[in-house]
């Protein structure tokens, strides 16, 4: 399942981190951020899926 996570979290951010977390402030950030910048909305969802392990 951690896989499915990483992938939608490279394809899309926000889903990624919808997937570990649901809709919160990591949600809210990471639209924020994938807005700023693709490559930051990336990072920040791949954390939080591994950070929530």
């Amino acid at each position: 399942m951690e896989l499915l996570k990483i992938i939608a979290a490279i394809i899309l951010p926000p889903v990624g981190v919808f997937f570990q977390v649901g809709i919160g402030k990591h949600f809210w950030l990471n639209i924020l951020l994938t807005l700023l910048g693709y490559i930051p909305g990336i990072v920040h969802a791949i954390w939080v899926i591994a950070k929530n392990k």
